[in-house]
């Protein structure tokens, strides 16, 4: 049987799927292509010769033109660049793309079906900000709201036309009307931690105490550092903290998911001050708390392996990248038992699942600082739920949701004909 020839799409890069698309053409079970920016090709170049450029019909970062219909204006600009440059990729390779694989924003193809004879598998995070949720005391404004609007009239229109759509959860999958959800299939994404891992030499910490950890890319509500902070604070004010170092990885000027930091910034009537430094203000005796910063990789992953406890009090969120990597590298794990996170943590199995409530979480970090054995039991099952995320083991798996997108897309006679199918 001929190889597919896969054709991954988004602005973005490293992004999502770069890894996957690499391992596809290394191991041969594709033809496999990444199309990104072509800053990207350049910088990149040393990657492989798979990476292709498209350029936008016009500028994607900068203001659109019109505010409110931003979003359809950026999703045509790429659309238009990528149609483009699949045309000339085809005529220059002599035969047709079999499958196109895009992210929803980065990488849209809402112009695209119909045009193309290519079938299209959509890769959506979750379908608006309003489905995901915030926190209500930083709302987003009306203007806000009503942007998100266009994101989510896009998403729709993308799982309605895709011959399949991939999200990273059953929880993000869960955010769409019930009406589309037997159009959309749930794989989180797979990685290769072996190279670092490998570079990795245990070292023994030169801080000794009992680390209590919280890692995420942004310091935000959304992935729970305002309860990370507020728990540090009881448990110095309560005399808990003998003998604790605690530690929050993340870059407090990220941007995130949410609407605290206008919040913030309006409150204070400063650009600079940060959700970080309110919950400080807010909770005053977590200024023991260590905030490495944005650290180079190796300096991240060395703290990492030094972090005794890990807490990820996720607030919203339908995947996330970061948690793999803490189970992965063998973290010990309190997560919330909402959201997405259960789908990666098994209570009592490679860690410990909480409600959301303060009691409980700190009862919960008493017990297993002081349950060595406990930690390492989890420890050892993390790593095991690691491995299942290899990319060796995902790989597969995906490519069966990509031959199914090719069958969709054989009976689909045009863009509003059959029903995709997706796996139950």
């Amino acid at each position: 049987m001929e190889k597919p020839v896969i054709v991954f799409v988004s602005a973005v890069y490293p992004s999502q799927h770069s890894l996957l698309c690499s391992h596809l053409r290394q191991t041969g079970m594709a033809d496999s292509w990444f199309m990104t920016m072509p800053g990207h090709v350049q910088r990149h170049a040393q990657d492989g010769e798979h990476l292709l450029p498209f350029q936008p019909d016009g500028d994607i970062m900068g203001h659109q033109g019109y505010y409110y219909a931003s979003k359809v204006e950026r999703s045509a600009r790429i659309a238009r660049g990528v149609y483009q440059a699949i045309k000339a990729f085809e005529a220059k390779q002599g035969k047709k793309v079999d499958v196109i694989v895009s992210h929803s924003m980065w990488g849209s193809t809402n112009l695209l079906y119909g045009e193309l004879d290519a079938a299209f598998v959509s890769y959506i995070e979750f379908p608006s900000y309003r489905a995901h949720g915030w926190d209500a005391r930083y709302p987003p404004d009306l203007s806000q709201r009503l942007t998100d609007r266009n994101m989510e009239m896009l998403h729709y229109h993308q799982v309605l036309c895709s011959d399949l759509t991939i999200t990273p959860s059953q929880h993000a999958r869960s955010m769409f009307p019930p009406e589309l959800q037997s159009r959309i299939a749930v794989q989180f994404e797979g990685f290769d931690l072996s190279a670092e891992m490998a570079k990795a030499r245990p070292t023994t910490p030169a801080d000794t105490r009992f680390s209590i950890g919280f890692s995420a890319r942004d310091l935000s509500s959304a992935k729970g550092f305002e309860t990370f902070m507020r728990l540090v604070d009881r448990m110095v004010r309560e005399g808990q903290a003998e003998g604790v170092r605690f530690v929050a990885l993340g870059d407090a000027q990220a941007p995130t998911y949410g609407y605290e930091q206008q919040w913030v910034q309006r409150q204070y009537g400063d650009a600079q001050f940060s959700f970080k430094d309110h919950l400080l203000k807010l909770h005053p005796a977590a200024e023991v708390v260590e905030f490495p910063g944005k650290l180079p990789y190796a300096q991240f992953a060395q703290l990492l392996g030094e972090i005794d406890l890990f807490l990820y009090p996720l607030r919203h969120g339908v995947a996330n990248w970061g948690l793999m990597e803490i189970l992965a590298r063998g973290g010990c794990v309190l997560g919330s038992n909402w959201g997405f996170v259960p789908e990666l943590v098994q209570h009592d199995v490679n860690g410990m699942l909480l409600p959301d409530a303060d009691d409980a979480w700190i009862q919960a970090i008493a017990s297993l600082r002081a349950d060595p054995q406990r930690r390492q039991r989890y420890r050892q099952a993390a790593m095991e739920t690691g491995k299942a995320f290899h990319i060796a083991r995902v790989a597969p798996r995906y490519m069966e949701l990509f031959r199914l997108a090719m069958l969709n897309q054989r009976t689909r006679k045009n863009a509003w004909g059959a029903v995709p199918l997706a796996p139950r």
